[in-house]
C-alpha cells in the first residue's frame, strides 16, 4: 500500500495522519453525544480535549522510544520523527489520564464522569487509528498462507502482501474488536451506570483483545522475553475486574 495520500506544496500527506486526524474528529462527535448522557458541560470536556491531546501524542511517542531505546540511542535524529508511525497506544492512554485526572482536579471536576464520557470516543478514535498502520505496512501479524489470506477482501491482501509474503492483518483484528467495545460502551452508557463503570469497562475489554491479538504480531514492543502490550493489558484487565467486583459484587449484609 501506499503510505502517501497526496502531496501539496511539496510535502507528502500520509494515510496515517490522516486517519489519526479523522478518528479525532470523530471521537469529539460521539463526546458531544456521551457528555450529555454523562451530564459533563461539552465545552469543558473539549477544552480538556485540547489540553489532553498534546500530552498523549508525547505520552505515545515517549513510551515507544524507551521501549526501542536501542535503536533511537544510536539514531536521535530520529526520535521526533513519527510520520512514519512509532506511537503506542497504552503510552498515550496513560499521558490521557494522567493529564485529565490534573485537570479535572484543577477545574474541581468529576474525574470520572468525564473519562466515562471520552471512553467511547477513544476506542472509537483507536479502531480508525489502526488503519494508517495498513497503509505503513505495520503492526501486522506473521506469515499466512495464500489459502488464509484469501478469506479477506481483495485489497487486505494486497496489503498484506509484504516482500513476497501474506502477513496476519492484525491491524484488522484490533479495529474490528475495538468498533465491538465500541458499541458495548455506547450501550452502557445509555443505562446510566455508576460513574466510573465505563472507564473500566474499556481497560477491561480492550485489554482482553489486545492481550490475544498482540500474541500473533511480530512487532511487539519487548522488555526481555515479555510483550509490554501483553503485561499492560493483564493489569487493565485487573483494574477492570477489580473494579466490578468492588463496585458491584460486594453486597452489604443486611442489619438483623
Amino acid at each position: 500500500m501506499n503510505p502517501i495520500a497526496f502531496t501539496i506544496f511539496g510535502l507528502s500527506i500520509r494515510w496515517y495522519g490522516i486517519l489519526i486526524a479523522t478518528g479525532i474528529v470523530l471521537a469529539l462527535i460521539v463526546a458531544s453525544y456521551t457528555c450529555k448522557l454523562k451530564e459533563v458541560n461539552y465545552d469543558s470536556f473539549t477544552d480538556m480535549a485540547i489540553i489532553l491531546l498534546p500530552f498523549a501524542f508525547i505520552g505515545a511517542r515517549l513510551y515507544y522510544v524507551i521501549f526501542n531505546f536501542s535503536y533511537y540511542s544510536a539514531n536521535p535524529s530520529n526520535i521526533l520523527n513519527f510520520r512514519q508511525g512509532g506511537l503506542a497506544i497504552h503510552g498515550g492512554v496513560i499521558a490521557g489520564i494522567i493529564t485529565a485526572a490534573v485537570y479535572t482536579r484543577i477545574k474541581k471536576k468529576s474525574f470520572f464522569k468525564y473519562a466515562d464520557a471520552a471512553a467511547p470516543s477513544l476506542i472509537l478514535a483507536q479502531a480508525i487509528g489502526r488503519w494508517g498502520n495498513f497503509f505503513n505496512g505495520e503492526a501486522h501479524g506473521g506469515p499466512v498462507s495464500e489459502g488464509f489470506i484469501s478469506h479477506f477482501p481483495e485489497f487486505i491482501q494486497k496489503g498484506m502482501y509484504i516482500d513476497g509474503v501474506y502477513y496476519h492483518p492484525t491491524f484488522l483484528y484490533e479495529s474490528m474488536w475495538n468498533l465491538l467495545v465500541f458499541a458495548i460502551l455506547l450501550l452502557v452508557t445509555k443505562k446510566k451506570p455508576k460513574d466510573g463503570t465505563i472507564i473500566f469497562l474499556y481497560l477491561g475489554l480492550y485489554s482482553t483483545g489486545r492481550f490475544f491479538i498482540e500474541g500473533l504480531r511480530t512487532d511487539s514492543l519487548m522488555l526481555g522475553p515479555l510483550r509490554i502490550a501483553q503485561v499492560v493489558s493483564l493489569c487493565g484487565i485487573a483494574l477492570c475486574l477489580g473494579y466490578l467486583f468492588v463496585t458491584y459484587g460486594i453486597r452489604r449484609k443486611p442489619i438483623e
